[in-house]
């Protein structure tokens, strides 16, 4: 697999979208701690936006980043509960190409540990659209923060081995 066997950091250029009818700029904690965390990694922020959990929003944001060159990584919060406004996985999953079908199951996983047996009402999820790679991740800080930590900052590193998504997506336009 040589493809894996990168020796330098390649930073990547991530969107990071908040879903939420109640949050703004001043109280979205978790969008900002995937912003920082991903531009402290090394990574580039592409751009940062909150809006409501409407699964035509959605569609649409998302739609627009996946076809944009520059947009290689989409981090989402928020949405992918079970109430009647947690429409994120439903939005989100008719947009793949090739589902992460590990993702959720693993963010399950690591998510354990804090929630115990709650941690099943998660419908995280991940997939790649247009050489996209996307990530839905519930909407509370600590959630991102497991997410991000435990499985995408290893994942969009190009030096991870034995494998990442970093070859897999598509390259941005030169500057």
């Amino acid at each position: 697999m040589g493809h894996c066997r990168e020796s330098e950091f390649k930073p990547l250029k991530i969107a990071v979208l908040t879903l939420s009818d109640t949050r703004d700029e001043t109280t979205d904690t978790s969008g900002t701690f995937l912003a920082d965390a991903l531009t402290e990694t090394g990574h580039i922020l592409a751009e940062k936006r909150i809006i409501k959990d409407d699964k035509y929003q959605i569609r649409a944001v998302m739609s627009a980043w996946i076809a944009d060159p520059d947009v290689q990584v989409i981090i989402s919060t928020g949405g992918t509960g079970f109430s009647g406004r947690d429409n994120t996985p439903d939005a989100v999953a008719p947009l793949f190409d090739k589902p992460i079908e590990g993702f959720g199951e693993l963010f399950r996983h690591l998510s354990f540990v804090e929630l115990g047996t709650s941690t099943v009402q998660s419908r995280a999820i991940g997939g790649v659209a247009n050489g996209t790679a996307i990530f839905c991740l519930p909407g509370s800080t600590g959630a991102c923060r497991t997410g991000w930590n435990g499985i995408i900052k290893q994942q969009l590193d190009a030096r991870h081995r034995p494998c990442n998504f970093v070859a897999h997506l598509k390259a941005p336009t030169q500057e």
